[in-house]
């Protein structure tokens, strides 16, 4: 019996020995000393001159609003010239005579009053008010010019039409549209006229 006691009493030494090698090797490897801490990213927060939260910008010409743009989050830069969208972005662009032409949609933006253009990025669609609509990576507007262009891939549908290239410029209802690269067309019947 009393080998078996001092067998037994031996056994549980070692393995608390053990088990205090394990926990000294545990704290030893948690230690700050040996902990990769990960670089902070840096986010467009940390270097904006200001932030804004569900905020709204008219685009005007000689004093005719030519759009109104909405996004969830901006942040602002270059003297509060730049505006960097974030969120749902919402474009609202209107004609000449100042009625609503298209609604675009993106998830990012950028606008520069100094050069008065606006960049939609991610997922942009552009739907015009009689059924046109657009979807591209990447669409620009020139404010000045009064159009859109992209020179990334798009597809443009309308009733009974679509069209698939790389590339063009258009006037922002879609009714002007020169493609840069046609990829594929189809249309619908086409109706002629009766003599």
């Amino acid at each position: 019996m009393t080998a078996g006691v001092r067998h037994s009493s031996h056994r549980r030494l070692s393995l608390r020995v053990a088990a205090v090698a394990a926990l000294i090797a545990l704290v030893a490897c948690g230690s700050p000393e040996g902990t990769a801490i990960a670089a902070r990213k840096k986010t467009l927060a940390d270097s904006a001159d200001q932030i804004a939260f569900n905020g709204r910008w008219l685009i005007t010409d000689k004093g005719m609003q030519r759009g109104q743009i909405t996004s969830d989050t901006a942040f602002f830069f270059d003297d509060n010239t730049r505006i960097e969208m974030r969120g749902t972005v919402r474009g609202l662009f209107y004609g000449s005579t100042g009625a609503l032409d298209a609604v675009l949609t993106a998830r990012a933006a950028t606008y520069n009053m100094r050069t008065q253009s606006l960049e939609a990025r991610g997922d942009v669609v552009m739907n015009s008010v009689d059924g046109r609509k657009l979807t591209t990576p990447l669409l620009k507007y020139d404010q000045r010019t009064n159009q859109i262009s992209s020179d990334s891939a798009f597809t443009a549908t309308e009733p009974g039409r679509e069209m698939k290239g790389v590339g063009f410029r258009s006037d922002p209802d879609m009714l002007n549209v020169n493609v840069t690269k046609m990829k594929r067309t189809k249309a619908g019947a086409v109706d002629l006229p009766s003599k």
